[in-house]
């Protein structure tokens, strides 16, 4: 699989370097022209190849998803700073954790602590239950869901 990103970033270079446009955008648009060239050539099927062509399209919308839901809880409490009355209503949340290896629960830990409102607190010494603090909380249990269905199963899938 890193030969493949090798592979493609070198390509992306070689774009960028026979246009003569040292821009990002052209940077990019190699990327994405090298990335479909490779998958046309490699054809057989091999398990690595095909993890690589499977994976880059889940990182990519993941990257979506996360500036989202970051633009989001951005604005949520910019909003409760600027207005008079606070809508806050913290809680402390237990979070079941489907995810096993300390790579991605500190993964999922850290993404879940970039987006505003929400913070790691702890992670149990079994290391199946992340304690997280949240500013704005509703409804526990859709709170739960909300992150299993979003962040962590959109991760593992990029790193299982």
């Amino acid at each position: 699989m890193i030969k493949q990103f090798l592979m493609n970033v070198m390509l992306s270079f070689i774009w960028v370097g026979l246009t003569g446009s040292f821009l990002f955008v052209n940077f990019f648009f190699g990327f994405i022209l090298s990335y479909f060239i490779l998958m046309l050539m490699s054809r057989d099927n091999a398990s690595a190849s095909k993890q690589y062509f499977d994976r880059i399209p889940r990182i990519i919308s993941f990257i979506f998803y996360f500036i989202y839901e970051l633009i989001k809880a951005n604005f949520q409490v910019a909003y409760d700073v600027v207005t008079p009355k606070f809508f806050m209503k913290p809680a402390i949340v237990r979070f079941p954790l489907t995810a096993t290896s300390e790579f991605e629960i500190n993964l999922l830990a850290n993404i879940i602590s970039l987006t505003p409102g929400t913070l790691i607190l702890d992670v149990s010494n079994d290391k199946k239950v992340l304690y997280i603090h949240v500013m704005y909380m509703t409804d526990k249990e859709s709170f739960i869901k909300y992150l299993q269905n979003g962040f962590e199963k959109k991760l593992l899938a990029i790193l299982r």
